[in-house]
């Protein structure tokens, strides 16, 4: 499951989707509960996209607190159209391409987890699978989407990662050829294009978190005297 990836940024999203530049701001990195960017048909003559503002984790309509999201961030594929998070947006065909830099997974090769970034050789930003959802919160529409996954047990790379023993999930990259059909399609055409995708053009190489600074360490930056 792919619960942190990074942005691609609203310049990339343009050039790379044509799409709109989104005039909403979003952090780099996305987690659970974070606001981040996602992509659906377009809405007018100018564009074949549109990108909105929405929450990382979906929020369905009887939700009664956004911390649902924490839960709904990753959708299995096998069980997307039955479980109650998440069967009204498959089942009304609110398919989205969520953009991104770079995916990142816990990989325990060394005994511990260690976070590896996932990205694609040549640098350019790639597009997940997923499913999105409108609900009202204080009168406000809320948007939300999530990334759906497939087993990943027999991939090169994808299999990895997670803890021993754990199934091994991963994310969906839509292929090029499939940005265009993706938010358009029937349940068929869907489940054609949940399928693994090509490890070779892929690249994964270790990338832990910056370790938190201390009190200490922030009051010696902010005063050179300390």
């Amino acid at each position: 499951m792919c619960a942190n990836y990074e942005v691609t940024t609203p310049r990339h999203l343009r050039l790379h989707l044509q799409t709109l530049e989104p005039t909403f701001s979003y952090p780099g990195e996305a987690y659970p509960g974070s606001k981040a960017v996602f992509v659906t048909a377009g809405e007018n003559e100018q564009a074949d996209f549109s990108p909105w503002p929405g929450v990382f984790g979906l929020q369905p309509s009887w939700a009664k607190d956004d911390k649902l999201a924490r839960a709904t961030y990753n959708a299995r594929s096998e069980t997307v159209a039955e479980k109650p998070s998440f069967r009204q947006a498959w089942k009304a065909r609110r398919f989205c391409l969520i953009p991104v830099q770079a995916v990142f997974e816990p990989n325990y090769e060394s005994g511990h987890a260690v976070r590896w970034r996932i990205a694609r050789q040549d640098g350019a930003p790639f597009f997940l699978a997923g499913i999105w959802e409108e609900a009202q919160r204080q009168e406000q529409p809320l948007w939300s989407f999530s990334m759906l996954t497939i087993n990943a047990d027999e991939h090169p790379l994808m299999r990895r990662f997670h803890k021993p023993g754990d199934e091994k999930r991963s994310v969906v990259i839509v292929p090029t050829a499939g940005w265009q059909d993706w938010p358009h399609a029937d349940e068929r055409e869907a489940r054609s294009l949940l399928r693994p995708f090509d490890p070779e053009e892929f690249t994964a190489t270790a990338a832990p978190r910056p370790a938190r600074k201390s009190a200490k360490d922030q009051v010696a930056k902010d005063d050179p005297a300390a």
